[in-house]
């Protein structure tokens, strides 16, 4: 049985939106009581509707919906304001945020702690489009999924991560000393331990700590392809 529901006053931010019908679109929503959601926003396409400027990504929300199923009925919207509208690099780095979230959270499930952590990001990146602010979001959605990185402490020894050491990160494990001719990806003890205290200003480590998020994230979105990252790539700028 589908269980009906009404919410109002819910905080959230638009992910993503593509035409439904000719005057409708769904989109989707990260909300910070309810986790991510597909909604029906009816006639929003249409040239006097007053959703068109009020259903923007990357600004705060307040919306109101009803119903049951996968897709609930957007049943109001408005604008909080706050954020400044980012543009250039930035916007190519709250695309990247919104594609992780949408490949990667579950429909329907609260992280209230990932919403505001979101929040700020993009608050930041707004005015100073600096890759770090990725990696912090990157650590803090891994996190909250269940996949929190073990920085400090050699998996298997148990003993603290020496700086000048090489280590293999190996995925939900943690990371384990080099051997001489191990031809995995290895990194830095120091990179490793920079990236536990969110620390990126050593050039090295902001290079590892990028090739780290890489391997994990490949590993966790299954071989599916991120069209933000490839664009980046082609920059050479994620």
């Amino acid at each position: 049985m589908t269980v009906r529901q009404r919410v109002d006053g819910a905080q959230a931010f638009l992910l993503h939106a593509h035409p439904y019908s000719e005057t409708s679109l769904i989109i989707d929503v990260f909300a910070r009581d309810h986790g991510r959601l597909a909604l029906l926003a009816r006639g929003a396409r249409r040239p006097r509707s007053a959703l068109r400027g009020v259903l923007l990504a990357f600004q705060p929300l307040e919306l109101g919906w009803h119903g049951g199923g996968e897709v609930k009925t957007l049943a109001k919207a408005e604008w909080m304001g706050g954020l400044p509208l980012p543009s250039g690099r930035s916007l190519l780095l709250g695309y990247y945020l919104n594609e992780l979230l949408l490949k990667l959270l579950p429909r329907e499930d609260a992280h209230p702690a990932l919403f505001d952590i979101y929040a700020a990001t993009l608050g930041v990146l707004a005015t100073d489009a600096d890759v770090s602010e990725l990696r912090r979001f990157e650590k803090a959605l891994l996190r909250e999924l269940g996949y929190g990185l073990s920085l400090e402490r050699d998996a298997v020894s148990g003993q603290p991560l020496r700086p000048e050491e090489r280590y293999v990160y190996q995925i939900e494990r943690g990371a384990v000393a080099a051997g001489e001719s191990s031809e995995a990806i290895t990194y830095r003890g120091k990179t490793l331990l920079d990236i536990a205290v969110d620390d990126y200003r050593d050039p090295r480590t902001a290079v590892e700590s990028k090739q780290l998020m890489r391997q994990l994230f490949g590993h966790y979105l299954g071989g599916q392809a991120l069209q933000s990252r490839r664009v980046f790539m082609e920059l050479n700028e994620l």
